[in-house]
């Protein structure tokens, strides 16, 4: 693949999503940049060796999505590839009431906010037949965690997501490729209360992650370590696997339901 000339991020002010930014700008592309945080994106888009558009916005606003897409287009023409990268993580707990609100917060922005990100873009991208759409999962999808399962349910969902729209495109020129980091240091991953293996930087894994999409790969784990290990969890028998994992620590919930935490879409 030669070098990306448009590429738009989500969750692109923090986190994995600022790495991506870096790690494209870098390599010359033109870059869309969406997150809620108008200030970051803007004091962001000032540090970049590139030209930058800027759209504040929440990914679950389809009208808001939409209406950058058609900006974008309009002044750089159908883009390279798009990263749904936002996301959200927090503990939760099914048997209390409060925490049904970030349940919803969590599979809205994580999985209905990744197909409304891709959507003003298909059409696009079957006229020209090209272009890229990329979906941040993680290597949590691949089996339910204790005190994790919106999160755990969410990044399955996208998974299977993924791959129903990579069959649906794959006669029109569009590429689908879904990207499952493990363990990633940002803010979404600094609370965790326990060992983190083969914790990646966040420009390693963003430069990882570029590499995979130029070589055209379809479905890409990183680092490699962790997709041996994500492919062994897989293969467990569920007897094996609830022994082992049943007491396994739990990631710390929001007080009162409160909003979940970063938005960068950063790993596990």
């Amino acid at each position: 693949m030669s070098a990306p000339v448009g590429v738009v991020i989500t969750g692109a002010s923090s986190g994995l999503g600022r790495a991506l930014a870096a790690e494209y700008a870098q390599r010359g592309a033109t870059l869309a940049l969406i997150a809620r945080s108008g200030d970051l994106l803007e004091a962001l888009a000032v540090s970049l060796p590139t030209h930058c558009y800027c759209y504040p916005l929440d990914v679950r606003d389809a009208t808001a999505l939409s209406t950058a897409a058609e900006d974008f287009v309009r002044r750089e023409g159908c883009p390279d590839i798009v990263i749904a990268n936002a996301g959200v993580s927090a503990g939760t707990s099914t048997a209390d009431p409060i925490d049904s609100a970030v349940f919803e917060e969590i599979l809205a922005i994580n999985l209905t906010g990744m197909m409304l990100t891709f959507r003003p873009y298909i059409d696009v991208m079957r006229s020209a037949r090209r272009g890229t759409l990329v979906g941040i999962a993680s290597v949590a999808g691949f089996r339910g965690l204790p005190g994790a399962s919106a999160y755990c349910a969410s990044k399955s969902a996208v998974i299977t997501y993924l791959e129903s729209l990579r069959l649906e495109l794959r006669n029109d020129g569009v590429k689908v490729v879904t990207i499952c980091p493990g363990y990633v240091d940002t803010a979404m991953t600094s609370g965790n209360p326990y060992r983190m293996p083969f914790l990646m930087r966040a420009d390693r894994a963003a430069s990882d992650i570029a590499r995979a999409i130029s070589l055209g790969k379809r479905f890409h784990v990183l680092p490699w370590q962790m997709a041996i290990i994500a492919w062994l969890l897989r293969h467990l028998p569920r007897p094996v696997y609830d022994a082992f994992f049943v007491g396994a620590a739990r990631k710390p919930r929001r007080e009162g339901g409160e909003r979940t935490g970063s938005a960068g879409g950063d790993g596990v």
